[in-house]
């Protein structure tokens, strides 16, 4: 079996996470089968050393143009690929001459984006999502909320779509930080307080600006009681120079020299801040499957989360869950995990057990098996 996966988005945040801890898990599994990574922008180093059964080639980077599309038809013609993994869901015609498999991480663009452009190219973009979709041999989806959604808005058979789950990248599982990684991040960013956490992107539906009006009343209340005098806020994620209404609501929230930007981080970095929180806020009014709380947990570290979307399927009862446009009920779930001894070890301990729920091998392993009936 020839299989091509389509790798040109390694560099975007989430998909790219997801490319690398599927592309090394096959590498793991199957030293057999045959795999062809397509790739355009040389970053085939992320992958690190795969075995002699994966090679690459390369198509235009820009894989929306007419000459992308000439080229990806060309090298899959070239190739004789018996089937292709697309690891995200695509709206432009690809002109795929094989059967192919496709990964819906979400349906974002078609619900809280989906008056962001004229009603042509709204009813362009869903009728060409729908029949990629249609023509699909198979399709992954990261959870049944997305599995749910995408047979709601797309009418796709439901025996069409495998669940298949996302899991955590292995670095997050290397144990809890060492005393002398957590006095680098106090003397590499001067963190030697208690913090809560923000981890991820940065983007409407992240609704992170209800997290620092929420943080604004914790304040005020542990102020009340004289707890936490020296608590602060941490948000890892995108540039905040890029969401001016981040810095407002800390202004208007008077919490100024509490909440503090640190931008992107990489993951031997991040997993430091994820052990030292206190606490992990992840508010998110939608995700497909939502990594973060899954990370946080296995530092130990206690997760409040959103009730809504598929963070209830990821953490299952190992978080707290709050409704996420209530920014008094995320208040007080904060007071509450931050100052109830027995909640937070009874957490840690849900956690550490929901993380193992999800594997790559387990999931990656159910992809091949989908692979080679495809290919048949």
């Amino acid at each position: 079996m020839k299989v091509a996966i389509d790798i040109r988005r390694i560099s975007d945040f989430g998909i790219g996470t997801y490319i690398r801890n599927v592309v090394r898990t096959l590498g793991r599994l199957d030293q057999k089968n045959e795999y062809v990574l397509v790739e355009n922008l040389g970053r085939t180093q992320d992958l690190g050393p795969l075995p002699a059964n994966f090679s690459y080639i390369q198509c235009p980077q820009n894989d929306y143009s007419p000459a992308s599309y000439f080229e990806f038809h060309r090298a899959l013609r070239h190739l004789g690929a018996n089937v292709l993994h697309v690891p995200h869901l695509f709206w432009i015609p690809q002109g795929i001459p094989c059967p192919y498999v496709v990964t819906v991480h979400d349906l974002l663009d078609y619900l809280y984006r989906s008056n962001s452009a004229s009603a042509a190219k709204r009813f362009a973009h869903f009728y060409l999502t729908k029949r990629v979709l249609h023509r699909a041999s198979r399709i992954f989806a990261v959870s049944k909320f997305s599995k749910t959604d995408t047979v709601r808005l797309f009418g796709v058979p439901q025996q069409k779509i495998e669940v298949v789950y996302n899991a955590i990248d292995e670095r997050f599982r290397q144990g809890h930080a060492s005393a002398a990684e957590k006095l680098m991040i106090a003397e590499r960013y001067q963190v030697n307080y208690p913090f809560l956490l923000y981890a991820g992107r940065i983007s409407p539906h992240k609704n992170v600006v209800r997290i620092i009006e929420a943080f604004s009343l914790l304040k005020s209340e542990l102020q009340k009681e004289d707890q936490y005098p020296d608590l602060k806020l941490i948000i890892i994620g995108d540039e905040v120079s890029r969401h001016p209404d981040l810095r407002r609501a800390v202004i208007k929230g008077r919490v100024q020299q509490d909440v503090r930007f640190l931008g992107f981080v990489p993951i031997d970095v991040l997993r430091i801040f994820y052990d030292a929180a206190k606490v992990f806020i992840f508010p998110s009014l939608y995700e497909g499957f939502g990594l973060p709380p899954l990370e946080a947990m296995s530092h130990g570290t206690p997760v409040i989360t959103s009730n809504t979307s598929s963070l209830p399927e990821v953490v299952g009862n190992a978080a707290v869950l709050v409704n996420p446009e209530n920014v008094f009920e995320i208040q007080r779930a904060l007071q509450r995990v931050l100052l109830d001894q027995p909640l937070r070890e009874k957490l840690k301990l849900r956690g550490a057990e929901q993380t193992r729920k999800f594997s790559w091998e387990t999931s990656v392993g159910r992809m091949l098996e989908v692979f080679q009936e495809v290919a048949k």
